[in-house]
């Protein structure tokens, strides 16, 4: 049997700037979710750096200055990786490669290794390669700076400028590979939904770690995994689940988060389409976390890029029991409160409420409260649409076993 092994977290540092599009409150917000997005990969963050700049240094991000403290501070700590809040040129990748002669990681490459590391199933795999794959293509020449250190030499620059284009063609090859299996695969889950009959579909969605699949859970009765990590799963998953004997799909999506990478966009489409596809979208926000608002318009922003933000949309507010409250002058309550935590009575007076003309549900999914609002909610909305869709059933057999339609092939 073999023995199993501490987990050593890679050491690594963070850099950020601060601009005038990005004050110093939000970058310290990027580099939170940094810092998590770190931990979820298997890092531990020692230190952050950030700068004030008016723009990003095109040539090595930060200043000199503050590179060459980046530098000492990675040398006499023993720091193995580098973290850039922001996705980085391939040229700004390389110059900071040489100075920093450690591991250089951008945003979009952290969060792509993460969608690695969760990647279960053959399609989820699938689509996180091709992800990787053009990502990759335009930095290949980063990893030949190997051949600039030959100096002179007849023919040098031919034969390097070559293997890089073969790695090029490679890359490309593989990516047309990568697409094509995808789109045999899209087809496949194209035929599967036309196999689910004419039910209603209701989709979660939401930022990462809003607690979408304990809801889920929650609702179905199913074990969909679930943990206190971003991207904990990424595999869509649909249960049928039945209210008051109304049948209706559930599906958990892949979660959402700022300064999302348009690669994963792109090679997530199936498991969007799934969105795109749904009758109703119940947009759970985490209303523990300081910033849910900006959660609110990310989510919002990636919905109006895949073209669903003109769908039915109930606000579920979640994580209730675990909101701190905050400072009379700092909150949007109709009322000052010394208290942590806020009755649901209380909840239904603030301006969430609001959102969407009161189309807004507070609730939380860890300790089921107030989830009976939100079934007779989400039943109401789904009998809706149901009704429309078969109002031959719904208007001459009012007693019809609606349990037993649309079943799943």
């Amino acid at each position: 049997m073999l023995e199993k092994k501490n987990i050593e977290l890679e050491k690594a540092v963070l850099i950020g700037v601060v601009t005038k599009e990005q004050n110093e409150e939000k970058s310290k917000e990027y580099l939170d979710e940094l810092e998590f997005l770190t931990f979820t990969a298997g890092g531990e963050v020692k230190k952050r750096f950030t700068q004030k700049m008016e723009m990003p240094n095109p040539k090595t991000y930060i200043g000199t200055g503050k590179m060459e403290e980046v530098r000492q501070y990675i040398e006499d700590n023993d720091i193995g990786t580098a973290i850039f809040d922001d996705e980085l040129s391939s040229s700004q990748e390389r110059n900071i490669s040489k100075i920093l002669n450690v591991k250089v990681l951008d945003r979009t490459n952290l969060i792509l290794d993460i969608f690695a590391q969760r990647a279960q199933t053959s399609y989820a795999r699938t689509q996180v390669e091709l992800a990787q794959c053009e990502y990759l293509l335009p930095r290949l020449r980063g990893m030949w700076t190997h051949l600039e250190r030959q100096k002179g030499g007849i023919g040098m620059r031919g034969p390097g400028e070559t293997e890089i284009e073969t790695d090029r063609r490679i890359v490309r090859d593989r990516i047309s590979l990568l697409k094509d299996k995808i789109k045999t695969i899209d087809k496949q889950m194209s035929v599967q939904r036309g196999n689910r009959g004419q039910m209603v579909r209701v989709a979660l969605v939401g930022y990462t770690n809003v607690g979408k699949s304990t809801l889920m859970n929650t609702v179905s009765k199913s074990e969909v995994f679930a943990e206190n990590k971003l991207f904990a799963t990424l595999d869509t998953t649909v249960r049928k689940v039945v209210i008051q004997n109304l049948p209706f799909l559930l599906t958990d999506t892949v979660g959402f988060i700022r300064k999302l990478p348009t690669q994963l966009v792109d090679s997530f489409k199936s498991t969007l389409d799934e969105v795109r596809e749904a009758d109703l979208l119940l947009h759970v926000v985490d209303i523990s976390h300081p910033n849910f608002e900006d959660h609110i318009e990310s989510v919002n922003k990636v919905l109006g890029e895949i073209k669903s933000a003109d769908k039915p949309i109930i606000m579920v507010f979640n994580k209730i029991d675990a909101y701190k409250a905050k400072p009379f002058d700092e909150t949007d309550l109709i009322a000052e409160r010394t208290e942590e935590h806020y009755s649901l009575a209380e909840w239904k007076k603030t301006w969430m409420n609001r959102v969407g003309e009161d189309n807004a549900l507070f609730i939380s999914a860890l300790n089921k409260s107030n989830l009976e609002d939100f079934k007779k909610r989400v039943y109401d909305e789904v009998r809706e649409i149901h009704v429309k869709r078969f109002p031959y059933n719904h208007f001459l057999y009012p007693d019809y076993d609606y349990d037993n339609l649309g079943e799943e092939e």
